[in-house]
């Protein structure tokens, strides 16, 4: 199975289902299906050849999933972007991917074209409006203005399983982003595994508020797909109370979000004084979310389900998950392998270790991506002996469930002995006053190392540091204590919600 096949399987099964709600307008299953073959087949007349790649600069709308699955349907390689991205980042994966178009919407292109005429792989643009461009040297369509095909259904590309389908950019908030190349095996299988512990089917409805270049989203957009339900976009997050309101007025069965979603929506909206009676579930993935925070979701969203979920860009994403049967003996768990993985705790040669023993958590599967584009030391840096080795440390207990605890790069010294930067979140976001926290080391004079705290208050608090220093002092040991705790207004993030911990430094 392709990637295509997951929008004209459900055109067949479900054609006149709606496929995806967009600020107030849908499209059905036929319709996708048939404006991604027109795409295809015009793209293919551009001169765009069976594995090239082709960026996609857009935010989530109807016209970026046409073009998503335009671009597998082609032959070709999708690249998602994010809409945040500079021009000088965004210059610099065109190049690196070699992309051979780029198609991209008019509310990003005057930012982003001083650099399109150095980025030399480049055939052509697509734009959905006439763009104001000083000077391009390349040829610049709108979708209304691409040469037309006299062609009906998809391109007859062929293609094998194993073959590239994606490379995703990885956020770069370590340094610079890295290609992930996913096979459509690795996306296909990953897919079939979540929608299966979902339980999704066709009368399932995804309120979409994460974007779908952040491989997260993505996961939204297929899984739905690929069963025949519903994707529901809304980009407003920034107004979280209408976020809330859409997900009672559409119907929404299912909702998805990081960390930061979930306090955001904890903390600046009307959530726990809503009831949403269509509502099956919600997930979480993303990053580490403190127990106390999953406790308080779930009270706020009952009776809906919620899934704590783990993963990486590099496993298609998903990993592992919590069912939320198991998720009131195990907070705190990442939870056990999604269907047709595995995953636990190994040293470095990739043996699996007993429980309760700490190593780095590895995973092993289809979903476990083919490898980095054009780096093959950092691909053999992390795929070893048939496994993948996430940088995360962690163990299993008795019962086969996965802990983090912490990130191999994260991992402090302090006077000699290690500290896991997540285990000093995790108690400085579950005081009460506290929104969210990041923790980074510092130098220190005489211990080498010591923690510091960036840490969110919610709105009303302020000015509390020694308060905070003294609560800590009840659920830590010394040596963990943070020696320096910064209030700051807000943590910096990435597209995909992630805490830029460089940014951190920095400040």
């Amino acid at each position: 199975m392709l990637l295509k096949d997951i929008i004209s399987g459900s055109a067949l099964r479900c054609g006149q289902h709606e496929a995806v709600w967009f600020k107030g307008e849908s499209i059905l299953y036929t319709d996708l299906d048939k404006r991604s073959d027109d795409l295809a087949w015009s793209l293919i007349g551009c001169g765009i050849k069976k594995g090239e790649r082709v960026a996609l600069l857009y935010e989530n709308s109807i016209d970026y999933v046409i073009a998503f699955f335009a671009i597998t349907k082609a032959g070709a390689v999708i690249v998602p972007l994010s809409s945040e991205a500079s021009p000088e980042e965004a210059g610099y994966l065109i190049n690196h991917c070699e992309a051979a178009a780029l198609i991209i919407q008019k509310r990003y292109v005057s930012r982003l074209s001083r650099v399109f005429d150095n980025c030399v792989s480049l055939k052509f643009i697509v734009c959905d409006e006439k763009p104001d461009f000083e000077s391009c040297n390349l040829p610049v369509y709108t979708f209304g203005q691409l040469p037309p095909q006299n062609h009906i259904g998809p391109p007859p590309r062929s293609a094998i399983d194993i073959d590239l389908a994606c490379i995703v950019y990885t956020s770069g908030s370590t340094g610079r982003p890295k290609g992930v190349m996913l096979s459509h095996l690795n996306i296909i299988s990953n897919t079939r595994s979540i929608a299966g512990y979902l339980n999704l089917t066709e009368k399932d409805r995804i309120l979409a508020v994460l974007p779908f270049s952040y491989v997260y989203g993505t996961t939204l957009l297929l899984t739905h797909i690929y069963c025949g339900g519903t994707v529901l976009i809304d980009n407003g997050f920034s107004y979280p109370n209408c976020v809330l309101e859409n997900m009672v007025k559409l119907n929404a069965t299912g909702f998805a979000g990081v960390p930061s979603t979930y306090m955001i929506l904890l903390s600046r909206s009307t959530l726990a004084n809503m009831k949403f009676p269509r509502l099956r579930y919600v997930t979480q993935a993303g990053g580490s979310m403190p127990a106390d925070i999953q406790k308080q979701v779930v009270k706020a969203f009952r009776p809906a389900q919620l899934f704590v979920m783990y993963g990486a860009t590099e496993l298609s994403p998903r990993l592992t998950y919590v069912p939320p049967e198991d998720l009131k003996r195990k907070w705190g768990s990442i939870g056990i392998p999604i269907p047709n993985c595995e995953a636990y705790a190994a040293d470095c040669s990739g043996k699996r270790l007993p429980p309760f023993t700490e190593g780095e958590i590895v995973g092993r599967g289809s979903n476990v991506m083919m490898g980095y584009w054009k780096d093959p030391q950092m691909t053999a840096n992390v795929l070893r002996g048939g496994v993948y080795f996430t940088g995360d440390r962690g163990y299993t207990d008795e019962d086969g469930f996965l802990y983090v605890s912490g990130r191999k790069d994260e991992m402090l010294k302090v006077g000699g002995k290690k500290v896991s930067a997540r285990e000093i979140e995790d108690a400085v976001a579950s005081l009460g006053c506290v929104q969210e926290a990041a923790v980074i080391g510092v130098s220190h004079p005489v211990l080498g190392q010591a923690a510091k705290a960036f840490v969110v208050l919610k709105p009303t608090f302020s000015h509390i540091e020694d308060e905070i220093k003294t609560m800590l002092d009840k659920k830590l040991p010394r040596y963990k204590l943070p020696s320096q705790i910064s209030i700051v207004s807000n943590l910096p993030k990435n597209a995909s919600g992630k805490v830029m911990r460089k940014e951190l430094e920095r400040m």
